[in-house]
């Protein structure tokens, strides 16, 4: 078959409508019943037209005598019988279920059920043989007795289709074949036909439709085709190449007569006619005339109803279910309750008074404007509600919501140690507006400020973080970051703060610049350093309260950490000038300390030290982070050279100590250097309540005071140790 284009399998599929419906029907499984048989076989046929160009030989093969009809048709049947085959085979349970095993969504009809009209008995017989047979002996059975092909064809045509085993379809055929025959359908006596036997349904004009009868190799003499056949054109009686165009009952040449004793194939013909006593296949060209009767005929078609009171009992059933539907969606967007109405939060899994009155958007805290100057504490729970949404209940109820029960969604973070467990009353409200293209909202439940997000287009992507904030002071209040944006930090300064600005920490005699607010105490946003890949400059805020200037630094958490200088006892903030220095080369460490939690972080000179070979005076620095939570404090210690340009190096480093803290101010730390000379050298420094120092191992030195210098080789390795005021011994930062 050479290639088929999309308008010619069109043409052969509309030609042939009836014929392939037909096709199908007849090798559907019985079982189906006719009115899925009938819908079935329609929708079968109406899916066989191929969306392409059916790829083929660019010069097709020589025509052979079995060759059955144009490679439109030809194309079009084979794709039938192969749904009609797959549509009978039975649905397994680890099987891929295949289109063709369901019942079609189109063509189908609501209220009535349709069949063909209803033959005799001879219709009903062979409707029982057939339902006896596999799904490829009925295709067999049908392209031999309807389509009129040879064996050579049909064997052929069912490979094409899918089947495995050929010789089986072809054996139950013409089991079939021998059934029909020896049970002489309506046959007399002396072996002629009655009005009602097969031979009186070969009306004229029945076979018109019967495509490519051939009496091609395989089917022999025997096959309905006598030797009369010479006389009739290549396309079979009642093909468009006919001369008479369909069946004569008295023709010599070409048709289908009783009284034919040559040519004509009738009952009594020595060459093989359609009668049962006829020689050869005689009856299975009998039960082949059976499959050209409206028995068979799925477009000629009867109606009748439903089962009508179960049809009732269906709808009544129906609308009870949409009716529950409808009340449980009521129920869903009732307030305080279902998942429209709280956007991105999990479906509710405790109720109780308390939870409730923590998520009623109308009993959240709303401090006034003139309330802060007038209390005798600064801190969060004196910030007036501000923003331009704080009278949207609707996204005060879907964050409040979405902090008790945050979704898959939801992307959370809190810093470690701050519980994220849902609002154990009404929280204070101290922001709602849209900033940077998102509604954001922060409450505060007096242990912890929480910080929603959503975008402006829905609550779809939103965000939750929980940042401990329990025992702010005037400083520790004075602002929580309310957005971050392309690398970008947006603060929300307290409502005391007069001034803010921005100093970069790395450059010490830079004067700050002006950092504007809107309104509502938002500030412009400026480079964040918790999302700077580098360390090539280090933004701070500077605000200014009523008592002097603040240093506050983003640490990637909501509340910023302060910057301090000074010992342990006595810290101050890092606005003068000796502090600027000091953190400018120690301000990359910070990243160190980044996402932990950080309240503020103190830098203390704690030592001086003269280097050996006249190179100058070495700083000694201790950095502690103190967090929120109290506990889990971070402690660097570094070396400074004289050089202003060097950065500070780290010489130790520690977590949960207590060294360079108000309880123990106490610090001991050591490292190699080289002199400018080449010279390596053992340097160390402690504290002042140090009065000895002294290393052993692979360098060994003591010195009386709280420094100490010894000579050493590249790459040495010394244990450290001091001796304090009281004569107890302490080791080294580690």
């Amino acid at each position: 078959m050479g290639p088929v284009d999309v308008e010619q399998a069109e043409a052969a599929l509309v030609e042939r409508y009836p014929r392939l419906v037909r096709i199908a029907y007849l090798v559907l499984p019985p079982s189906l019943g006719r009115n899925r048989r009938v819908l079935t076989a329609h929708a079968l046929v109406q899916r066989s037209l191929p969306r392409r160009r059916v790829p083929g030989p660019s010069v097709p093969e020589p025509r052979r005598a079995e060759d059955a009809v144009d490679p439109g048709y030809a194309y079009v049947r084979g794709e039938v019988l192969r749904q009609a085959l797959v549509a009978g085979q039975p649905l397994r349970r680890f099987a891929l279920p295949r289109r063709a095993q369901f019942p079609p969504l189109l063509p189908h009809v609501w209220g009535l059920r349709l069949f063909p009209r209803v033959g005799g008995a001879d219709e009903l017989a062979l409707d029982q043989q057939l339902s006896r047979l596999s799904g490829p002996g009925r295709a067999a059975y049908v392209l031999r007795g309807l389509e009129r092909q040879g064996d050579p064809e049909v064997l052929r045509v069912l490979a094409a289709a899918g089947v495995d085993d050929l010789a089986s379809a072809l054996a139950e055929a013409d089991a079939l074949d021998t059934l029909t025959a020896l049970a002489g359908p309506a046959a007399g006596a002396d072996g002629d036909y009655s009005a009602t036997g097969p031979a009186s349904r070969v009306v004229p004009g029945g076979s018109g439709e019967r495509v490519g009868e051939q009496a091609g190799p395989g089917r022999g003499r025997g096959s309905g085709h006598g030797p009369g056949t010479a006389d009739v054109p290549t396309g079979g009686p009642g093909t468009a190449d006919s001369p008479t165009g369909g069946l004569g009952p008295l023709g010599t040449g070409s048709g289908l007569g009783p009284l034919s004793t040559g040519s004509g194939p009738g009952p009594l013909g020595a060459g093989g006619g359609y009668g049962p006593l006829g020689a050869g296949r005689a009856g299975r060209v009998s039960g082949a005339a059976l499959l050209e009767s409206d028995e068979f005929d799925p477009c000629a078609l009867q109606a009748r109803p439903t089962d009508l009171m179960r049809r009732r009992q269906h709808g009544r059933a129906a609308a009870v279910a949409v009716a529950a539907l409808v009340v449980c969606g009521m129920l869903l967007g009732l307030p305080g309750d279902g998942w429209g109405r709280n956007g991105a939060a999990a479906p509710s899994y405790a109720r109780n008074p308390a939870a409730e009155a923590a998520l009623d958007p109308g009993a959240v805290k709303r401090v006034p404007p003139g309330a802060w100057p007038g209390s005798t504490r600064q801190d969060f729970s004196v910030w007036p509600a501000r923003g331009g949404l704080t009278g949207d209940g609707t996204l005060l109820r879907r964050a409040l919501a979405v902090w008790a029960r945050p979704g898959l969604s939801v992307r959370s973070s809190a810093t470690p140690g701050t519980p994220v467990g849902p609002p154990m009353g009404p929280p204070q409200l101290l922001f709602a507006g849209v900033v940077d293209g998102a509604r954001v909202v922060l409450f505060h439940d007096g242990l912890r400020v929480v910080r929603y997000a959503e975008p402006t287009g829905g609550a779809a992507g939103a965000a939750l973080d929980f940042a401990r904030t329990d025992g702010a002071d005037t400083v520790g209040s004075a602002a929580l970051v309310v957005s971050r944006a392309s690398g970008n930090v947006r603060y929300l300064t307290a409502p005391w703060v007069r001034e803010a600005a921005v100093r970069d920490l790395l450059a010490p005699a830079k004067e700050p610049w002006p950092l504007a607010r809107d309104a509502y105490g938002v500030t412009e946003p400026l480079p964040s350093p918790a999302e700077a890949k580098g360390c090539a400059r280090w933004n701070t805020l500077q605000v200014r309260d009523g008592s002097g200037l603040r240093l506050l630094t983003d640490l990637g958490e909501l509340a910023p950490a302060r910057l301090l200088w000074g010992s342990p006892a006595a810290p101050v903030d890092a606005t003068g000038h000796e502090a600027r220095e000091a953190w400018a080369r120690t301000a990359c460490r910070l990243t160190a300390v980044r996402a932990h939690g950080v309240r503020s972080v103190n830098a203390w000179r704690f030592a001086r030290q003269q280097l050996p070979e006249g190179a100058g005076r070495g700083t000694w620095l201790c950095t502690r982070a103190e967090t929120w939570r109290g506990t889990g404090g971070r402690v660097l210690a570094q070396f400074l050279v004289p050089s202003a340009k060097v950065p500070a190096a780290l010489a130790a480093r520690s977590e949960g100590s207590p060294a360079c803290g108000v309880r123990d101010p106490r610090v001991l730390a050591g490292v190699l250097w080289q002199a400018p000379g080449g010279g390596w050298y053992v340097l160390a420094a402690g504290s002042p309540e140090f009065t000895a120092l002294e290393v052993s191992g692979g360098v060994k030195g003591r010195s009386h005071g709280p420094v100490l210098a010894v000579r050493a080789e590249a790459g040495a390795r010394a244990d450290l140790d001091g001796t304090l005021e009281d004569g107890s011994r302490r080791r080294a930062l580690r």
